[in-house]
């Protein structure tokens, strides 16, 4: 069931402190980590605490949720300095389009050059 922790799901364990991370921003509704792969010099992970798939669960399990989301990601941004010159938020939505975790989560990216389209 959406919202619902899964044994077996990586970022329910991170959220459960069961899988380490460094978190560089926490509420009671969301955690924001580094990426283990970083793909720029600044690559923050935001996921809701509560397990939903996909950014698409989420926003419409709990919209309120999903808004949660996107202001810590601004949060991370400031709090990273990567407002300026400015910094992407990418939700991977499927395998197709490279998400491997299937707990929906926000990549901040930030700290060089971010040409369109990405790759």
């Amino acid at each position: 069931m959406a919202g619902e922790p899964r044994v077996d799901c990586l970022f329910c364990k991170i959220v459960a402190n069961e899988v380490p991370a460094t978190v560089v921003r926490e509420t009671d509704t969301v955690v924001a980590f580094r990426d283990i792969n970083p793909q720029a010099p600044t690559h923050v992970l935001v996921i809701p605490k509560a397990h939903y798939r996909d950014a698409l669960d989420l926003a419409a399990g709990a919209p309120e949720l999903a808004a949660d989301v996107l202001r810590v990601a601004g949060e991370v941004a400031a709090q990273e300095s990567v407002t300026d010159p400015g910094y992407r938020i990418v939700f991977n939505t499927g395998a197709g389009a490279g998400q491997t975790v299937f707990h929906v989560h926000a990549h901040i990216l930030g700290g060089r050059g971010l040409e369109w389209p990405p790759g």
